[in-house]
């Protein structure tokens, strides 16, 4: 089974006629049921036209009138990203995973407020996040497809970098994934570690779990009270940024220790005092999770 996204998915891709997102858009088509996925693009005043055989709409409504579509993939540049949201949020669309970097915090800020206002029930992924993938099904994002393979064990991660290495040591010891979730590294984003937690803690197929933070903010102690408390399956933990020194931001928007708060040891202390098998090195993430397992 999976979360967020499968093979019965209808996706559509915001900003599809630029360069990124027609790439992209592509890669993701070429992968397993790509093609029965990806059923329209959006760019205002290209409608009409097509992206390898793709649809081009001019709004998000009248893509999803058209063809159904319940998830859409925002590859708009910046300054108009945050716009993009807020437009798939009022068609409704079930499912938006938004991959842009570099979005204005105060942008991000006020479309947050503005979902919380309208009582969306539209799940947002991102931004500044490599995307979604559920293998051998569909891939929506950036991440390289290949090296993943089914199975049940679901990924979490702010850094996408670091999921695809997490991935890629989980396939080369035969455990494959169920679903794999990047949530981006911003200051605000939508989804946090909790809420995709206890999504695979809801999901029967995901046996266990591997989330990757790092430094900054209080999210990942957020989850690990709400795994002490709640979580029926085995998780696996990496914080990344031990070794940084406060108030330098560290790669991500949000990777920043400030006032004392959001050091690497405060959140590996949460997570292990929630029982969270926790690995202080990246290279160990997967052999973690096959011990956590036996």
């Amino acid at each position: 089974m999976s979360i967020l996204i499968n093979k019965d998915s209808r996706v559509i891709t915001q900003g599809i006629t630029g360069n990124t997102g027609n790439f992209h858009t592509t890669q993701c088509l070429d992968y397993a049921f790509g093609k029965d996925c990806f059923v329209a693009g959006v760019t205002p005043g290209k409608a009409g036209q097509s992206v390898e055989g793709v649809p081009v709409y001019d709004t998000v409504a009248e893509a999803k009138c058209e063809t159904g579509a319940n998830v859409s993939v925002i590859y708009v540049p910046p300054k108009f990203a945050a716009a993009a949201i807020d437009e798939a949020v009022d068609a409704e669309i079930d499912v938006v995973i938004c991959i842009t970097e570099g979005i204005p915090v105060r942008d991000m800020i006020k479309t947050r407020d503005r979902m919380n206002k309208l009582n969306s029930n539209t799940k947002l992924i991102g931004p500044n996040c490599p995307g979604v993938i559920t293998p051998d099904e569909i891939k929506i994002g950036i991440m390289p497809g290949y090296i993943h393979k089914k199975g049940p064990i679901g990924v979490i991660s702010r850094s996408g970098t670091l999921t695809y290495e997490v991935v890629h040591q989980l396939t080369v010891l035969g455990l494959g994934q169920s679903s794999c979730i990047g949530i981006g590294g911003d200051p605000v984003n939508g989804a946090k570690h909790l809420d995709v937690m206890q999504w695979f803690n809801d999901d029967p197929k995901t046996e266990a779990v591997i989330m990757c933070g790092e430094i900054g903010g209080s999210d990942e102690e957020d989850c690990a009270a709400w795994i002490k408390d709640n979580m029926s399956k085995p998780v696996v933990g990496f914080i990344a940024g031990i070794t940084a020194p406060p108030g330098k931001r560290m790669g991500h928007a949000g990777a920043i220790i400030s006032g004392g708060k959001g050091t690497a040891e405060a959140k590996i202390e949460a997570l292990e005092d929630a029982g969270v098998h926790v690995t202080r090195s990246p290279s160990e993430m997967g052999s973690t999770m096959k011990k956590a397992l036996a």
